[in-house]
């Protein structure tokens, strides 16, 4: 719904802020007061065509913005996230343009910069204007599928359409994969069997590179370790330290048993230095039979350095080769047997994917098929249910058809339709697009009828309607008036009307007027109580000169409209 339209330096309106409220609101005024200029405004803010001739004289800018007020299921929601537009801020889309006398112009979506295009979308979502110099929505092509899918409750059917598609797009794309992949497989293969062959050989294992690298280092350890205990054994290997022990102890033996004073002392020290040399001789021995043993725990495949070298550089000159680490090695020969594998097996794979295609189009055919046949259904009762609405509005030498063109080879998410509404405007004539029809009083009056059809099945919150009147009186633009209260109930209506049949049957009035100050001439708007409104109406009814008499007949117009 929208709530509130505000307008700066837009033609002779300098500054205006409106609260709009729901249900139908009238607006009326004598021949150029300035209705096509509010209109002019409001499509500023909607992203229509605009020029710098919008700009007040003395002004650098005209400047519009609204605001609409949405449930949180509204299809604006996802428009916003598409565009990639700021959100709505408690359920409050706002819109802002300017355009500046250069002719630059700037648009604006919840005070986040746009561009004038997804502003245009974002107000042909929230809004619709039906009449002479515009007419969106009804009018495009485009949305009339859409519509008439709410008209017939199609839902469930599209939804299961669309299902299919993706899937069908899915069994597509994989089908184009194995394509490639089996083209790219007479090229690949030799090289991968190359590569299979080469790893298979390597026989990279994971973890090997860190344990190698480990295992090398202890044996680097060990030779340092090695050099050591030849240069203690070859210390001793000679033999003369044990010879002079040797001669040390027999000379030792020689001393024999001394007498006279401190022969005691001297025999002790001897029989402990004898005893010393002993155990040395013990020791030494015993340190030699020590080295050989640490000789034998060292002694190794004297090639095995050489190898763990040689098989690190392998796994490393293999990884370089491939772009990874050593420790990625065993993942790229899998990666290749699982390749030549799918070489292999491509032909197998294609016709999986050929098999899985051909249901995946059975199935939406199926769902496309149903959703079609729902659809001409539903567009017949479509057809009689707004020719019932046509004589009314004068309209009745019209005829309407909802045209649904089914399209088997030129299959899309949304089915297989392509949906127009048409008009035959005058016996005889053939069917033509709504847009073909001249008059903007009878395009605005067949949105009218169209609207009334669909709106218990949902639509745009906001409708505007400019000079659906044209041409008519009377019963005729009664009858007008009682669609538009009725369609209010369930839309939001704003109807710029020169009819006081239509004008009494709104629920709110304004009066929009041109008045001269200080030289300068303005536009303004005022919302007209009861009394103010009768002598609208009267007005309306009789011209210049309101005479009693057309007060009379507006105060039974506005009691009439309270049927």
């Amino acid at each position: 719904m929208l709530i509130a339209l505000s307008i700066r330096d837009v033609v002779l309106i300098e500054t205006l802020d409106l609260d709009i409220e729901p249900g139908f609101t009238a607006l009326t005024g004598e021949t150029g007061a300035g209705k096509s200029i509010l209109l002019d405004a409001l499509g500023l803010a909607l992203g229509e065509r605009a020029d710098r001739g919008l700009v007040r004289h003395g002004a650098e800018r005209a400047q519009a913005s609204a605001i609409f007020e949405i449930d949180p299921h509204h299809p604006a929601i996802a428009l916003l996230e598409e565009l990639d537009l700021p959100e709505a801020e408690d359920g409050r889309i706002v819109l802002r343009r300017s355009i500046s006398l250069d002719g630059k112009s700037r648009a604006y979506v919840n005070d986040g910069p746009a561009s004038v295009s997804a502003l245009r979308r974002l107000g042909a979502c929230l809004l619709e204007i039906h009449g002479q110099h515009a007419s969106v929505g009804l009018m495009d092509p485009s949305t009339h599928r859409d519509l008439l899918d709410v008209f017939a409750k199609a839902a469930p059917f599209k939804a299961q359409v669309s299902e299919a598609w993706r899937t069908l797009d899915a069994a597509r794309s994989e089908l184009e994969e194995a394509e490639l992949r089996a083209r790219r497989a007479s090229t690949d293969r030799d090289y991968l069997a190359h590569v299979l062959g080469e790893l298979q050989k390597l026989a990279p294992k994971a973890g090997e590179e860190a344990a190698l690298d480990a295992e090398r280092r202890a044996l680097m350890g060990s030779e340092k370790a090695a050099t050591a205990l030849k240069d203690a054994t070859d210390a001793l290997a000679d033999g003369k330290a044990e010879q002079r022990m040797a001669a040390a102890a027999r000379a030792l033996s020689r001393v024999g048993k001394p007498e006279g004073e401190g022969a005691d002392a001297l025999s002790k020290a001897v029989d402990q230095a004898a005893a010393s040399l002993e155990r040395a001789l013990s020791e030494l021995s015993d340190a030699q039979g020590w080295m050989a043993r640490a000789g034998d725990a060292l002694d190794g495949d004297p090639g095995r350095l050489d190898h763990l070298e040689e098989r690190l550089f392998a796994l490393r000159a293999a990884a370089r080769k491939h772009g990874v680490t050593v420790e990625a090695l065993p993942d790229v020969l899998q990666r290749a047997e699982q390749n030549l594998a799918n070489i292999d097996h491509a032909d197998e794979a294609i016709q999986a994917a050929k098999a899985a295609l051909a249901k995946a189009q059975n199935a939406y055919d199926q769902a496309a098929a149903a959703l079609s046949e729902r659809r001409h259904t539903a567009a017949s009762a479509l057809d009689k249910a707004v020719e019932l609405e046509l004589p009314p509005l004068k309209l009745e030498k019209a005829r309407f058809r909802s045209r649904v063109d089914s399209d088997a080879a030129r299959p899309t998410k949304d089915g297989i339709d392509r949906v127009t509404f048409e008009i035959a405007a005058n016996p005889g004539a053939g069917f033509g697009a709504l847009s073909e029809i001249a008059s903007g009083g009878e395009l605005s009056r067949l949105s009218l009828a169209l609207k009334l059809v669909l709106s218990t099945d949902g639509g745009t919150l906001a409708l505007v309607f400019d000079e659906v009147d044209q041409g008519i009186g009377g019963a005729t633009a009664d009858a007008v008036g009682r669609r538009l209260a009725r369609l209010s109930q369930t839309a939001q209506i704003l109807c710029v009307t020169h009819s006081p049949q239509v004008a009494a049957r709104a629920r709110r009035h304004w009066r929009i007027e041109k008045r001269v100050e200080n030289g300068i001439t303005r536009t303004g708007v005022s919302t007209l109580p009861d009394a103010a409104r009768e002598e609208e109406l009267a007005r309306m009814l009789s011209g210049a000169e309101i005479t009693a008499e057309a007060r009379a007949a507006a105060r039974a117009l506005v009691a009439a409209s309270q049927d």
